[in-house]
């Protein structure tokens, strides 16, 4: 039986709902690496709500410094495309002033971790998700156009920087094959305690549609499947219909039916949620949309001669060792990038242009 609490918030006393929390699903903290990830779309005002608000990263992070000595970590990696500009996003949001120093550019740390060969045999990763002790994740309570919603399980996605999430958006090719790329990610390190700011909502044709909701709400659970199973009932929507729900309890990685779920707190649908066009599909087989997704995933690194000085710290950096030294200049092989852009992240000078 999974456990999912509900409880009534405002962004000025959020710290209660973060408090009862960590009192339903308590961690070992003390003396562990622990690695917070808001959900950060992309740079933009805390206003428009496109991402975790930073009263509620703040009140997690305080929550963790009081418990017991830790090593904090805030980050994330954002967008579906990668132009280095992950501090950007932290600080235009707010949340890098909320993270309390504990903030750190996961662009630049790729680990490679074998993945599902239908799409690729592999992606790299930000090791800080593989070496965190316990992981946070403090989604957004949002629609998507490919996924119609989009919560525990999709956060997860920020765990791979750079441009791979474009090219595996473009591999998919369908909303339903999508569904499985989100949850064969999430099972790469599946987090260990989820805080959903529910307090303002999205509807509509998010994940950065104008159509806010008012809903007041702090979700919590340890369980992903679980905690996307009430988001998609408060929308609406039957978690069984929906494909990664699905695919997520084939992998053994939690439950969706309601009658495996404990509520702490009241349970209620909202009224007349506004839910994407058609669940995915207008994006999904939009001409125009895939040609962007198309180009973005084809631009490769190339060094500035004028900037580069042959440091080597590019093709150290490299996850998939794409990169080798040619006349004093690193070169990719077009064959063996992954587009992750993380000798772009790494580069001090600031060299790797995209082209």
């Amino acid at each position: 039986m999974h456990q999912v609490m509900i409880q009534p918030a405002t962004y000025g006393n959020c710290r209660t709902a973060v408090d009862k929390a960590f009192r339903l699903f308590p961690l070992e903290i003390s003396g562990k690496k622990v690695l917070i990830k808001p959900n950060v779309l992309r740079a933009s005002a805390a206003a428009e709500h496109i991402v975790t608000n930073p009263a509620l990263l703040r009140a997690v992070v305080e929550k963790i410094e009081e418990l017991s000595p830790a090593q904090i970590i805030v980050g994330d990696n954002p967008g579906v495309f990668h132009y280095g500009d992950n501090e950007n996003c932290f600080l235009k949001t707010g949340l890098m002033e909320a993270a309390k120093g504990y903030y750190r550019n996961l662009g630049n740390s790729p680990r490679n971790m074998a993945f599902n060969p239908d799409y690729m045999a592999e992606v790299a990763v930000s090791e800080e998700f593989l070496d965190a002790d316990i992981v946070i994740s403090l989604p957004k309570f949002k629609t998507h156009g490919l996924t119609v919603m989009t919560g525990a399980i999709k956060n997860s996605y920020g765990i791979l920087p750079g441009a791979q999430k474009a090219r595996l958006h473009q591999l998919a090719g369908t909303p339903e094959r999508f569904h499985d790329v989100i949850v064969d990610v999430f099972r790469l390190r599946p987090p260990d305690l989820f805080i959903v700011d529910a307090i303002v909502g999205m509807e509509g044709n998010g994940p950065a549609s104008p159509e806010l909701r008012e809903i007041g709400l702090i979700l919590a659970a340890d369980n992903g499947v679980a905690m996307d199973s009430v988001i998609a009932i408060m929308m609406g929507l039957e978690p069984s219909r929906l494909r990664f729900l699905c695919r997520a309890k084939h992998w053994g990685l939690g439950d969706f039916d309601p009658a495996m779920i404990h509520i702490e707190g009241e349970l209620h649908v909202l009224t007349n949620f506004k839910l994407p066009p058609l669940g995915g599909d207008a994006i999904a087989s939009n001409p125009a949309i895939q040609e962007f997704m198309g180009r973005k995933t084809r631009l490769r690194p190339q060094a500035d001669k004028e900037l580069c000085t042959s440091c080597g710290a590019c093709i150290e950096h490299c996850p998939v060792s794409a990169l080798i030294m040619k006349d004093d200049l690193p070169v990719v092989d077009v064959d063996v990038c992954v587009t992750c852009f993380c000798c772009q992240e790494i580069c001090p000078e600031k060299a790797m242009r995209l082209t």
